[in-house]
């Protein structure tokens, strides 16, 4: 079994959120598929979420499909919350970019696919809601070869003659063989898809599990984990607090092993500085189990960290580059009369922590 961080990206009301608990739900990850207007989404677990019926914040899942140990990464879809989005995709093996029949590619869809691209992420498409009046999958590829290139191929009728002919022009390795042999391997499909030269696409509705099986089938076939160092390595993708305010560093081990007691060099911006791990947990929606030690491709959650922040590294792992997204509005804040301004100060210093 193999760790795949697996990430869902999508412009708001494609179904994004209702796609991963139906993969949740089709791996017997969750006993029901939640629903996000009905606030009992499995990963929108925040007040806030449940009252306004979207995602505003990455949250964590796990299920297996196939070899792989699938480590979910949901992302808010609302263009507002862009930076939770982009915080996430330094540490993904791949994602998901969830497109909705009827809306087809919108503006926030291609600042999307520009992030993919800048994190060199690689990349399943999956086409949701064609229970929908009037879905046209002709139409729908068009559209996506067109807006975001002619490396998306039908994944619809695998195993047809332009099928292959379509997958096979992905690269010329590919190719080359196709035309010497007739035949097109998983692991060349593989290769293609995780070097970015071939971008999947499968048709369903998440709401109706339509497609659904299918759809886990091509990701446990051609989704395939990096190898990873022996030297320790981790990426700091966010930063939250429990409900008992226990600040939580949250990464993606890169090499090596984390240990529980373990000191590590974190690398910021500002320098390298020295913190400990009191405990290692590994999240999948509100809930969480402690472990000891996880190896590299893991996505968790540890304790006893104070200062780390979002994009800081770990052992061999450099601090990250800035992050494209940036704040277009500045505010001035006047404290009420009569408030306390040290302790608001505080507060803002938390909240910065947690939304950079």
């Amino acid at each position: 079994m193999k760790d795949l961080t697996l990430g869902i990206l999508a412009h708001v009301d494609a179904g994004k959120t209702t796609l991963s608990e139906a993969l949740l739900y089709t791996a017997g990850a969750i006993r029901q598929a939640g629903r996000v207007d009905h606030g009992d989404a499995f990963l929108d677990t925040d007040k806030l979420e449940k009252d306004r019926g979207i995602t505003i914040y990455s949250k964590e899942a796990r299920f297996t499909i196939g070899n792989l140990n699938v480590q979910l990464l949901d992302t808010p879809g609302h263009a507002d919350f862009t930076a939770e989005t982009e915080r996430v995709l330094s540490v993904l093996d791949c994602a998901v970019l969830v497109i909705s029949a009827s809306d087809g590619v919108q503006t926030h869809t291609r600042t999307l696919w520009s992030l993919l691209k800048k994190y060199q992420v690689p990349v399943f498409i999956f086409v949701n809601k064609i229970d929908q009046p009037g879905f046209d999958s002709s139409a729908v590829m068009e559209e996506l070869r067109s807006e975001l290139g002619a490396s998306c191929v039908s994944f619809a009728d695998r195993g047809s003659a332009e099928w292959e002919e379509n997958t096979a022009v992905s690269n010329d390795r590919m190719l080359a063989r196709y035309l010497d042999t007739g035949d097109i391997s998983d692991e060349d499909i593989r290769q293609a898809v995780r070097n970015r030269e071939l971008f999947p696409v499968c048709f369903g509705s998440a709401l109706k599990m339509t497609g659904i099986k299918e759809f886990a089938g091509i990701l446990s076939l051609y989704a395939a984990p990096p190898e990873y160092p022996d030297q320790f390595g981790a990426r700091v993708y966010k930063i939250s607090r429990d409900a008992r305010g226990v600040r939580l560093t949250h990464l993606k081990v890169t090499g090596g092993v984390l240990n529980v007691k373990d000191e590590l060099d974190v690398n910021s911006d500002k320098g390298t500085v020295r913190e400990k791990v009191n405990s290692i947990r590994l999240y999948s929606g509100a809930s969480y189990q402690e472990v000891q030690s996880v190896p590299a491709g893991t996505v968790c959650a540890v304790t006893g960290p104070s200062k780390t922040k979002q994009g800081d590294g770990f052992g061999f792992e450099p601090p990250a580059p800035e992050p494209v997204t940036v704040p277009v509005l500045l505010y001035r804040l006047v404290p009420p009369e009569g408030s306390d301004p040290h302790k608001l100060f505080l507060q803002l210093s938390v909240l910065e922590e947690e939304i950079p």
